[in-house]
């Protein structure tokens, strides 16, 4: 996904989301925070991330640390 901190002030629907319905969107409005929501419900609850703590998220996701086997 290319987001770019403090410059993505509008949901984006991941590149890994399925068109099963499970999908995430996330947005960056602020350099300090990436945000992550259920794209099924808009208006419920987020998931905020450190700049850090967002890309080791990406690069686990990446190597497929979270494949089901």
């Amino acid at each position: 996904m290319a987001i770019k901190l403090g410059s993505t002030p509008v949901w984006m629907k991941s590149s890994r989301s399925t068109g099963n319905g499970a999908c995430v969107e996330v947005k960056s409005p602020a350099v300090e925070a990436v945000v992550v929501r259920d794209s099924k419900d808009p208006q419920g609850p987020v998931l905020t991330f450190s700049p850090d703590a967002w890309a080791s998220f990406v690069t686990d996701v990446d190597a497929g640390a979270f494949e089901l086997r």
